[in-house]
Parts: structure tokens; sequence; C-alpha cells
């Protein structure tokens, strides 16, 4: 069987002048200067962390999910009490049916709007009863957080390839 040519491929052709600019600019400066080597690193620099944080978010999102998935294949639920509320950790104890106490060393998940004393359900994972999550909470909730830090991460970078732009321009002008 022999694979297609991904050059014929429609998104190739129209994602390789895009990114060919992103990573070249506008070609105002000559290609083997040392300004335009120091702005083609600095444009690959801005792309690849660019696109690690959009990376970090969405297997931020796929690791809930895949918790969320653990959790429901063998769930468990319990009434918990709230020993410590914060922004980004909460700590909780419950007790399961067969009467053993639990402190999941790492908190529960999606923690927001609880507070220190509270009463709440949990749902965990009776093999592993230290992954435990606020009942009827779900990955849902990571979408909106790991998607405004990649869609924050893109805003910068392309604020920092316009500058670049800029000092491209400039330089040529400067040169010339």
């Amino acid at each position: 069987m022999r694979l297609p040519d991904y050059r014929s491929n429609r998104a190739y052709r129209t994602l390789k002048p895009l990114l060919h600019t992103l990573i070249r600019g506008n070609g105002a400066l000559p290609r083997n200067t040392r300004a335009a080597r120091v702005l083609r690193w600095a444009r690959t620099g801005v792309v690849i962390l660019v696109s690690l944080v959009t990376l970090q978010s969405v297997l931020l999102v796929a690791g809930a999910w895949r918790n969320d998935i653990t959790i429901e294949r063998d769930m468990g639920v319990a009434e918990a009490e709230v020993l410590n509320a914060g922004f980004r950790r909460s700590t909780i104890e419950f007790v399961t049916p067969e009467r053993i106490t639990y402190r999941p060393e790492l908190g529960v998940l999606y923690p927001s709007e609880l507070a220190t004393g509270m009463r709440i359900y949990v749902e965990y994972d009776k093999s592993d009863p230290d992954l435990v999550r606020v009942q009827h909470r779900t990955a849902v909730l990571a979408v909106i957080p790991a998607g405004s830090v990649a869609v924050i991460a893109w805003l910068i970078g392309i604020a920092a390839l316009a500058g670049c732009n800029v000092a491209e321009r400039r330089w040529a002008r400067a040169r010339s």
C-alpha cells in the first residue's frame, strides 16, 4: 500500500507559508545576517514555548479525564469533611463503608468552592482511595482554565512574533 504524498495535502499547502513566515519573518533582512539569525531563533523559541504550553493544557485535561474514567470504573461514594480548603488543593477525610478512614495525600480533585469544615460527598476509586473527587464534578471543569492558559499563551506569542517583525523592519531600515 502506498501512502499519499503529504505535500499534496491542502492543509500542508496552507500551513507551510504561514509557518515559513512565522519563523523566517517578512524577508526585510538578508537571511545570512546576524540579526536575521537572532530573530529566527527568537521566533522559533516563541513558537516552541507556545506549543509546549498548549500541549501542557491538553495533557492537563487528558489527565483529568483519565482520572475520571479510573474513578468511574470502580466507584465508591462517601461523606467527607473538608479539613483544609485552598484554591488549588483541599484536604479531606472520609470513611469508606468498610469503616476505613482515608486522608488522600494529594487532596481532592476539583476543589473549588470548598470551605474548611464543610461536609461533602466524594466519589473515589475503591482500588485506590487516594484518587478522589467531589461528587458530580468532572474533567469538564478543567477545560476552561486549561483553555484560558493556552489562549493567553497564544496571545502573548502572537504579540512576541509581531514584536520580532517590528524589530526586523527597524533593523532593515537602519541597515539601508
